[in-house]
């Protein structure tokens, strides 16, 4: 049993760091001040492709975040809110939002996107493009990587070893 409770540790230890590996950026939060009833940060600069989250637990009133031009909605006020929102290539400039049931209290916030940075490329013709081998394909599962199917094997085999030792 005890090595079992040790495999388990090792396989959580050395898969974390691959699970957020694939992320390119963190998300921006975005948070309430309740105490002032104001966004917290009220404004954020972020580049195209980043994600904003909008994120509150446990608030005694219901918040949401609304778009001035319905770019992006949160939806219901809720007391307890976790929405993420992704501001795709081609979605830049500035983007003013508030909190429908307190936007009057000044509850307003803004999010600054900066368009991506445009990469040159080579305008010569070639009849056969390069392959890029070590592009990762899309998965349903992109956080599973070869290295975390190996452990998942090592600790498989080293389980069933134990079970037969006891």
């Amino acid at each position: 049993m005890r090595g079992l409770l040790l495999a388990t540790i090792l396989l959580v230890v050395y898969a974390s760091p691959m699970v957020s590996a694939h992320a390119q950026t963190p998300d921006t939060i975005i948070t309430v001040d309740s105490t002032n009833l104001r966004f917290s940060p009220s404004t954020v600069t972020i580049e195209e492709g980043d994600a904003v989250r909008f994120f509150w637990d446990g608030q005694l009133l219901p918040h949401n975040a609304v778009e001035e031009n319905e770019t992006f909605d949160s939806g219901d006020t809720k007391s307890d809110e976790d929405y993420r929102f992704v501001f795709i290539q081609g979605l830049n400039g500035t983007f003013e939002y508030y909190c429908e049931p307190h936007r009057s209290l000044g509850m307003v916030g803004q999010i600054i996107v900066n368009p991506a940075t445009v990469v040159e490329e080579n305008n010569t013709t070639e009849e056969n493009p390069p392959i890029m081998e070590d592009e990762e394909e899309d998965s349903f599962m992109p956080f599973v990587s070869i290295h975390a199917i190996s452990v998942a094997i090592m600790l498989a085999a080293f389980v069933k070893r134990n079970s037969i030792d006891d």
